[in-house]
């Protein structure tokens, strides 16, 4: 029997309220939570004010509700089935020969269209205000600043000390020694005295200060020189030039890619930004997926027998199982273990595989 456009609608439109619920029940809680964490984190901080707090906690929240996307998902299509179970519409229609697939495909639409939009659209904003949450939290609760910057231009670096502040150059990098190629370094007395620029072919980033080699010196009133080394004092270390790359969290999916060609023109590996990318393009798979599981899990158990209870449970622990999941094949991909589509990809399809099968053995039997 074919679906009717008319309960397609209905149906597709129970799937986006019940979604759409558990959506709002969980950014409630997230939103909670960042207070609390937030207020604690600023306890001792008597400049921040509640204002502020209020304001960090918004600016995360759109990139928190990103990443529990696909478990509202799962819990909304669960109550959702569960509820038109309880008033039989769903024993009804699938009495009139409405197979499975038929009666989920209008959740799988609204999963593929809310995933398209979340990748196109709503990514790009929540990385925005993640971005600006960054920069407060940096500023306002752990007292640092950016000191790193890449451009088409090369690598720019900002250190300071009791001297005043200096500016580093260079045209590119390699790892793991971290040595700056085609380097410039500008010094100045306070921050805007400008007395030395320092020129060299390298600069390898060794305990507590920078050996520069082939490097000359020039400033004003003072005599050039040049030397095959020179030892250039620094509180840099390799940790703190990594943590202050732009994190992809924090980039749209319309410009990591940019941003890797950058990265790997100076000399960075972008393994964590192509892996990010691949996580938020596969995004729409994911969902899809959730609504497979969601409903294998619902249509095999019997709310009318105490299941209700179980829905939420299993939901709970399907959701925990594949958030680990994920978490773990993430990190064998940024650790170069497995490939960068692979680790992206492989939560969606895992998802897919695993719901689909289970929809087959209840269709089957």
């Amino acid at each position: 029997m074919r679906l009717s456009t008319t309960l397609s609608i209905y149906i597709g439109r129970q799937f986006l309220i019940g979604v759409g619920t558990a959506l709002f029940a969980l950014a409630v809680l997230i939103f909670m939570f960042d207070l609390v964490e937030l207020s604690r984190r600023v306890a001792n901080k008597p400049d921040v004010t509640i204002a502020m707090v209020l304001q960090l906690a918004l600016l995360h929240l759109p990139y928190m509700v990103q990443r529990v996307i696909p478990y509202a998902f799962l819990i909304g299509v669960m109550l959702v089935l569960a509820r038109l179970a309880r008033t039989s519409e769903l024993i009804v229609t699938r009495a009139s020969g409405v197979s499975v697939w038929q009666f989920l495909l209008p959740g799988i639409v609204v999963s593929l269209v809310i995933g398209v939009f979340v990748v196109t659209a709503f990514n790009p904003l929540a990385a925005s205000l993640l971005w600006r949450y960054e920069q407060l939290e940096a500023r306002y609760i752990e007292g640092r600043a950016s000191n790193l910057a890449v451009s088409s231009s090369g690598l720019w670096l900002r250190q300071a000390d009791d001297y005043g502040e200096s500016v580093i150059h260079a045209q590119r990098i390699t790892e793991p020694e971290l040595t700056l190629h085609e380097v410039v370094i500008f010094r100045y007395a306070g921050k805007d005295k400008f007395v030395q620029r320092l020129d060299a072919e390298t600069a390898e980033l060794r305990d507590g200060h920078w050996l520069l080699r082939s490097v000359s010196s020039s400033g004003p009133g003072q005599i050039s020189w040049r030397r095959e080394q020179h030892q250039f004092t620094t509180e840099l270390t390799i940790s703190q030039i990594q943590d202050n790359f732009a994190s992809p969290e924090t980039l749209s999916f319309w410009e990591i890619p940019n941003f890797v060609a950058l990265l790997e023109r100076a000399g960075f590996s972008a393994l964590k930004h192509r892996v990010y990318w691949h996580t938020v393009f596969a995004g729409p798979a994911l969902l899809s997926g959730m609504v497979l599981i969601g409903a294998a899990f619902t249509l095999r158990l019997s709310p009318r027998n105490g299941g209700a209870g179980w829905l939420i449970a299993l939901g709970i622990v399907a959701g925990l199982l594949l958030y680990t999941f994920s978490d773990v094949v993430l990190a064998l991909g940024i650790a170069a273990n497995i490939p960068a589509p692979l680790a992206g990809w492989a939560p969606g399809v895992m998802a897919l595989l695993l719901g689909g099968a289970m929809l087959l053995h209840i269709e089957d039997s």
